[in-house]
């Protein structure tokens, strides 16, 4: 755990788990407006002291548990509009799926991407946005904005939350087709070539 700012009355003490600041900006954004900041990209038991944790590009389930020992709101950033494609790899699945892409302020409860939704963009990307690389990145920046967008109402504490409406869909790390050319494919292309050669999953 690494404290990342020298404020000694903070607004609101925040653990911050996944991304940092060299990956997002959301952490300065925080520190700019008083927040005291913890951060980790490591697995965490149980801890407590904060009001409120973030996970935005945590690489790690918490456990119910852990979830308990907060004792505050525990707030995801996923990119998708969900309850579309929970889970992994959200922006292949939009366009594979053909169902809508964006962004998600969630709270984490028991499920993979089930909790209610805090606040959430629909993203339309241009025709120069041909590779997944460039939707991730495009995916990313509406996170970046959406979240500054949250934030003064994380601070008053005067944000809700609604719960996710409709089944939506999910996806694991094992559902990546095998014969997917990787992230730079230009995606109309590849998405007319795994459908060609078929789905082909990665049972291991």
């Amino acid at each position: 755990m690494i404290r990342i700012d020298n404020i000694n009355h903070p607004k609101k003490k925040v653990l911050f788990l996944g991304y940092d600041q060299t990956q997002t900006t959301i952490i300065d954004a925080l520190i700019a407006n008083e927040c005291a900041v913890d951060h980790t990209q490591d697995i965490i038991d149980t801890i407590s002291g904060y009001d409120y944790v973030i996970s935005y590009g945590y690489a790690h389930i918490l456990k119910q548990r852990t979830l308990d020992s907060f004792g505050c709101p525990v707030f995801n950033l996923h990119i998708s509009y969900l309850p579309y494609n929970r889970g992994a790899h959200p922006n292949f699945w939009s366009f594979y799926d053909n169902t809508p892409s964006g962004v998600t302020i969630h709270l984490i409860d028991s499920g993979i991407d089930t909790g209610p939704i805090v606040q959430q963009r629909y993203v339309n990307f241009k025709a120069s946005d041909d590779t997944f690389v460039k939707t991730h990145a495009v995916l990313e920046q509406n996170m970046e904005d959406l979240f500054l967008e949250f934030l003064p109402s994380m601070l008053n504490d005067t944000w809700t939350a609604k719960k996710q409406r409709g089944k939506g869909t999910i996806h694991f790390v094992k559902d990546l087709p095998h014969n997917f050319s990787g992230w730079n494919a230009k995606i109309f292309d590849e998405l007319e070539r795994l459908d060609l050669e078929g789905l082909k999953y990665d049972t291991k």
